[in-house]
């Protein structure tokens, strides 16, 4: 397989013909967001027969690790034409634009995922579960009057951006830095629109929410995004909502981290079974739809502060990219033999010492287990993970972390 970075001039409409094929961009549609979407950071493309037919979008970001900011390459894009499918170029492209984020400095890489299983032959492994809340504003238990605020439209993208920059943020939460990644969600929808307020110290856009009506007059409306910093906002952009509640019937939302939106909702359970199987059925899903992987193990352990006791062991990492990334690829995978410290001050130095326990594991199982999406034992169950059974109780004490949640889709 050859490739080569994206040319928006020579390749811009064989990548809308892509979209067009598989459904990412309307018959009419005149792929305005997608242009964006793609100019985000780097993107790849493979040629068959001197046309561009599978891309691969990525943009540079940051994911949290409990205080610390790592860098983070976001595989936003894998798109493969209907002449190319079957030919294993969506794999051996994701590799390869994986490997040069790596050579740039990224350190962890994260996806969105169409489904489970494609992605682990990359090493990437699923995410904790997000849950989607679809509720009638009218029943929010918010019991305070909002300010009126600011209209939010593509002219105050910059604003927006700079706002979930800046949002509260907890562990897991990913940033993708790129102003055109929001403005790329914007432009694409016309009945769109955005609420918030400028609060800051130099007026800056402290809080606010951008939603995507799927029926204008009466739902269900789609929050896309919220951003705020206090509870305090978060509750203001609620009361918001709640106002909507005389014409709109139902909102989706993603619950924020560290919030359990059902303690803001009147009687839930009575609400849930009256609507039931309805077009405005109420309700929490929950579902793992994104994926990571470590892409450098000492870079990722030295920003690791974990405030329990320190456990060291061997780690005998396989990882199952190497098998899908060119000869010349400037990184090959993260598999090999680590003596791994986790605690207040965590390291990862290449080797083996005899004196301590090993844990055996793919890299899609050891970021699960860095990141805190289930526990050691846990993953011993159902994941490519091995140890003593006394490693695996020191590893579950060890990491005793809040639930991973990106808050950015991607």
């Amino acid at each position: 397989m050859t490739y080569r970075d994206y040319n928006p001039g020579r390749d811009r409409d064989a990548i809308r013909r892509i979209w067009r094929e598989t459904g990412w961009l309307s018959p009419t549609g005149n792929g305005e967001g997608q242009d964006l979407f793609v100019s985000i950071g780097r993107a790849f493309v493979t040629e068959l027969d001197g046309e561009a037919e599978c891309l691969v979008a990525t943009g540079p970001g940051h994911v949290r690790h409990l205080q610390d900011d790592i860098p983070f390459c976001c595989v936003h894009g894998v798109t493969t034409s209907r002449v190319a499918r079957q030919q294993g170029l969506a794999s051996r492209l994701t590799a390869a634009a994986i490997a040069a984020n790596v050579a740039d400095g990224s350190q962890v890489a994260g996806l969105g995922i169409f489904d489970q299983g494609f992605y682990n032959r990359l090493g990437f492994g699923s995410g904790a579960y997000d849950h989607r809340v679809s509720f009638d504003p009218a029943r929010l238990l918010v019991d305070r009057r909002p300010r009126v605020p600011r209209r939010l439209t593509a002219d105050d993208l910059e604003a927006m951006h700079a706002s979930r920059l800046a949002r509260r943020r907890g562990h897991g939460s990913c940033n993708i830095t790129a102003p055109s990644f929001t403005r790329s969600e914007v432009v694409e929808r016309d009945s769109a629109f955005g609420l918030g307020y400028f609060d800051g110290p130099n007026g800056e856009l402290t809080h606010h929410l951008w939603c995507n009506p799927k029926v204008v007059d009466g739902g269900p409306y789609e929050v896309v995004w919220m951003a705020f910093q206090t509870g305090d906002q978060f509750l203001e952009l609620m009361a918001l909502l709640k106002g909507l509640g005389d014409q709109v019937k139902l909102i989706h939302i993603g619950e924020p981290p560290g919030i359990q939106m059902q303690d803001l909702v009147d009687r839930p359970f009575r609400e849930y079974q009256a609507r039931e199987g309805g077009k405005l059925a109420t309700g929490i899903d929950a579902y793992a739809w994104w994926q990571m992987r470590i892409c450098d193990v000492p870079g990722c352990m030295a920003c690791t502060h974990l405030p329990g006791r320190t456990v060291r062991f061997n780690l005998r990492l396989s990882d199952p990219i190497e098998r899908y990334l060119p000869e010349d690829a400037p990184w090959r995978g993260v598999g090999g033999e680590y003596v791994i410290t986790l605690g207040p001050e965590s390291a990862a130095i290449s080797g083996h010492d005899p004196a301590l326990p090993t844990l055996a594991a793919s890299v899609n199982a050891f970021t699960r287990l860095w990141l805190g999406v289930r526990p050691a034992t846990g993953l011993s169950i159902t994941d490519d993970f091995a140890a003593p059974p006394e490693l695996l109780t020191s590893l579950d004490e060890a990491l005793q972390l809040p639930p991973p949640k990106p808050d950015w889709q991607f």
